[in-house]
């Protein structure tokens, strides 16, 4: 497991920074998956979009996380520190990580994203 930002440091970090640094570590093999958190959960999400092979989700409940990993083989989870109890995030958690791969309907729906990002 790697940390970033104010779990790295005890000084404030900026939340672009954090939603980039978890997603280069994707992007690059380092980790996984990503999981970026910031007040509203929005920012880090684009900062982590803005990496090539990234695709980023924010989810507030288990169903958003599970329709993300399912449906678009999302690899970055983004959470509301603001709206995200605990409870919550274990559910989230729990859901995102219980897809082991997408459902194999949308292989194509995804496969057409990635051709898009390649056209930026």
């Amino acid at each position: 497991m790697l940390l970033f930002g104010s779990l790295k440091t005890s000084s404030p970090y900026p939340w672009p920074r954090v939603g980039y640094e978890v997603a280069k570590a994707v992007a690059d093999g380092t980790v996984d998956y990503g999981i970026a958190i910031c007040y509203t959960g929005t920012g880090v999400c684009i900062a982590a979009n803005k990496v090539k092979g990234i695709r980023a989700a924010l989810c507030v409940d288990a169903q958003m996380a599970r329709g993300a990993r399912l449906w678009n083989d999302a690899n970055v989870l983004c959470l509301s520190a603001r709206l995200t109890t605990e409870e919550i995030a274990k559910e989230i958690l729990d859901a995102w990580f219980s897809v082991r791969e997408p459902d194999p309907s949308e292989v194509k729906n995804i496969e057409a994203l990635k051709k898009l990002e390649s056209q930026l």
